[in-house]
């Protein structure tokens, strides 16, 4: 039986280590704030952080995370960089359905850890694997140069 840090905390999980870490999240731990929408990586809904780089959880094996450290969503906000988006989300409005906000949120957190005034390309790159369907990104744009700013 596989065990992962999940969150700052090592979890034993009983799946097979071939079992996508998000299954593992959802299924085993009850984890559920983390999505499941296309199941290909194409649309980031699932998006946690593997050693503070954002993955795709609905295709990273388990296998992949054994002795690295799994961020969820749940626990994005517990530094400086996870409350500054998640706060200029909500000053923001950028969640209409909110269905795709966390995997956002996870890539944008990741890159404002890497990049502390990143340019519009910067941001533009960063969420490219990240898809709205309620078109928020015009907003999503401004609630990471603001969070940007408050970090600064």
């Amino acid at each position: 039986m596989p065990t992962l840090n999940i969150n700052g905390k090592d979890m034993a999980v009983d799946a097979d280590e071939s079992t996508p870490i998000l299954w593992a999240l959802h299924d085993t731990l009850g984890m559920t704030g983390t999505k499941f929408s296309c199941g290909q990586a194409l649309c980031g809904a699932c998006t946690v952080h593997l050693d503070g780089a954002p993955v795709r959880s609905c295709i990273t094996p388990i296998s992949a995370a054994v002795g690295q450290k799994i961020t969820t969503i749940e626990a994005v906000g517990q530094d400086k960089v996870g409350q500054a988006v998640q706060a200029a989300w909500v000053k923001h409005d950028v969640a209409q359905c909110g269905y795709c906000q966390s995997g956002q949120i996870m890539s944008a957190t990741a890159l404002l850890k890497g990049k502390k005034k990143p340019s519009d390309a910067d941001i533009d790159a960063a969420m490219a694997g990240n898809l709205c369907r309620c078109g928020t990104y015009v907003r999503i744009r401004a609630a990471i140069h603001d969070a940007a700013k408050t970090l600064a």
